[in-house]
């Protein structure tokens, strides 16, 4: 990637479709309209133009809008063109723009990595705008849109308002050297913010796992012995075919995992191998993954068919026993020491805990809108600032040393927003955006 490369891609969806919308942007972005439209239209209003090839032809006919750096999305000068959505029109378009010279196609993630180095938005606005582009639920959408519209930013901004404070506290108390009653109220005041600067951090990240559900979805497991129901409990779930029913124990190798979108929250619910001591090798790999998933569940579906005893299960998550096979003993209460009783032929029952996965994955998740560092680099960079302010020690620390543990932890923390230390982070995080954005 260079900056004074000019970019172009499809930025609408699929095509065909009803209609493509193609970005330019760099330095000869006016060049491009020139070259295709005939001239420049004015800032910001939309201009009914012709579009052609080097030759003259026509290609279509459709709108133009400019917008001119800074002020653009990008940060560079940028155009936008508005034409039919055939896949002969979009084709013919990028060919005569990346015929100009300086233009060429853009790669993923190009035009919103201008945005950042341009200084228009921060790592973590990015972050959310990938997590916009990849929403699948309305919480998802809800909080994504939170985070790029600055919500994580802001809360990066005052931890670093309040730990730049303390390092200029700190370090003008160097001038009172001399003084030392005067040092040690400086230093024991600044060591009362920074412990109250880092008990912040640590609950943010206790409450990490909430940014993760939303992101990556609540995960209920289902477990139990052969035959107890768990793939027809999961088709019924899905409301589709995903896993193999058979009468024939064992039939369920691997874990199967399927989504769903309940009360706009995500939850991923894995269909796994019957938990049993397995002779056959493939089948007991089969066990040993059921068992991990057990041990990384949010909440577990225990499902027990009739004259079967339920077993323990390994992991902490919450459990739901089920009776199964409800419609073999239609009548009466859930058996004592069972959640609830349910049938995957009848459909009995599935109302009733798709209710009380919801409602557990709603609280588990919390608001959506709420700033928690949910990706991995955002909780490693707080968790590498929290290990700074928990080495701060002034009152058996030289001053120069407490001042630089609290730089340390300054320069960690700008890494949250990207003002320092991401530049081998970019290609990886960018690369997550489609071609065109």
């Amino acid at each position: 990637m260079r900056a004074e490369d000019t970019i172009a891609a499809l930025s609408s969806g699929a095509l065909p479709a009803g209609i493509a919308v193609l970005r330019v942007s760099g330095p000869a972005a006016r060049l491009a309209m020139e070259s295709l439209a005939g001239g420049v239209p004015d800032p910001r209003r939309a201009s009914l133009r012709t579009f052609r090839d080097r030759s003259g032809v026509p290609i279509d006919r459709g709108l133009l809008l400019f917008f001119p750096g800074p002020g653009s999305v990008s940060g560079e000068d940028l155009a936008e063109f508005h034409v039919h959505g055939g896949r002969a029109v979009a084709a013919a378009m990028l060919a005569a723009l990346t015929g100009i010279s300086g233009v060429r196609l853009a790669e993923a993630g190009e035009f919103t990595r201008r945005a950042f180095e341009n200084g228009r938005i921060d790592l973590t606005e990015a972050e959310g705008l990938a997590d916009l582009l990849a929403a699948e639920t309305e919480g998802q959408r809800a909080r994504a849109m939170a985070q790029a519209g600055g919500s994580l930013r802001q809360l990066a901004d005052a931890w670093m308002a309040r730990l730049l404070r303390a390092r200029a506290l700190i370090e003008a108390a160097f001038d009172f050297s001399d003084e030392g009653d005067v040092a040690d109220d400086v230093a024991g005041g600044v060591a009362a913010e920074v412990a109250a600067l880092a008990g912040e951090m640590r609950r943010s990240l206790a409450e990490a796992r909430r940014g993760e559900i939303w992101r990556d979805g609540f995960h209920v497991v289902i477990a139990g012995a052969p035959n107890a129901g768990k793939s027809s409990l999961l088709n019924a779930l899905a409301e589709r075919e995903v896993a193999i029913v058979s009468p024939v124990p064992g039939t369920t190798r691997d874990v199967i995992e399927t989504r769903l979108d309940l009360g706009g929250v995500p939850v991923r619910f894995s269909d796994t191998a019957g938990l049993r001591a397995a002779d056959d090798a493939v089948e007991a790999i089969g066990v040993e993954r059921a068992r991990a998933a057990l041990r990384q569940a949010d909440l577990v579906l225990q499902l027990v068919a009739p004259g079967e005893e339920a077993g323990e299960l390994e992991g902490e998550a919450p459990v739901l026993r089920l009776r199964t096979k409800r419609d073999l003993a239609p009548d009466g209460p859930p058996p004592a020491g069972f959640d609830l009783a349910l049938s995957a032929r009848t459909g009995e029952g599935i109302d009733a805990l798709v209710r009380r996965v919801a409602d557990a994955a709603r609280e588990a998740a919390g608001d959506p809108a709420r700033a928690v560092p949910a990706r991995l680099r955002q909780r490693e960079v707080v968790a590498g600032t929290l290990a700074h302010l928990d080495a701060y020690d002034p009152l058996h620390q030289p001053a120069e040393v407490a001042a630089e543990t609290l730089r340390l932890a300054a320069d960690r923390l700008g890494a949250l927003t990207g003002r320092r230390g991401v530049e081998d982070l970019l290609g990886v995080i960018f690369g997550e955006f489609c071609i065109g954005k």
